[in-house]
């Protein structure tokens, strides 16, 4: 039997493989953009606001910011409690073209001594967790110099 793939969060990114992007908003008004997106109004609190657009955001970065993740995170966070807890790094990504950082946790397998400030780094689909039915999907930053 098969799992489900299933997005942690609908509408937040898209695509598998190379067509796998984060998808944000745009401001008609002040080309602010937005991750994750919003649908209501513009947060740019000196628009006066207009239309927003889905777009997709930029699969390249560089890391702004990094640290690890040494603890177990309390619920929702779903975790096997069977197993231990593993680390794993969390990376701030600056989208030069779109002027965001953009939060995630980088591909199982890299850790903090991988990583250094200015480093670019893609989006790329991950996995958060699975279970008897489920995958539950997100998205990585992978250093570009690693493959796949």
């Amino acid at each position: 039997m098969s799992r489900t793939r299933t997005p942690v969060v609908d509408g937040w990114f898209t695509g598998d493989g190379e067509d796998f992007r984060l998808l944000g908003t745009r401001c008609s008004a002040c080309g602010s953009v937005f991750f994750p997106r919003e649908d209501a109004f513009c947060r740019n609190p000196g628009c006066r606001g207009g239309e927003l657009a889905e777009v997709p955001l930029s699969r390249h970065g560089r890391v702004w910011s990094y640290t690890d993740s040494q603890y177990r995170p309390p619920s929702p966070y779903v975790t096997d409690r069977e197993l231990p807890w593993t680390p794993h790094a969390l990376i701030a990504v600056e989208l030069e073209s779109e002027r965001i950082v953009v939060l995630g946790q980088a591909v199982p397998g890299i850790t903090v001594a991988d990583l250094t400030v200015g480093m670019e780094v893609e989006v790329v689909p991950g996995v958060l967790h699975e279970d008897a039915d489920t995958t539950w999907t997100t998205w990585h930053w992978r250093p570009t110099e690693v493959t796949a």
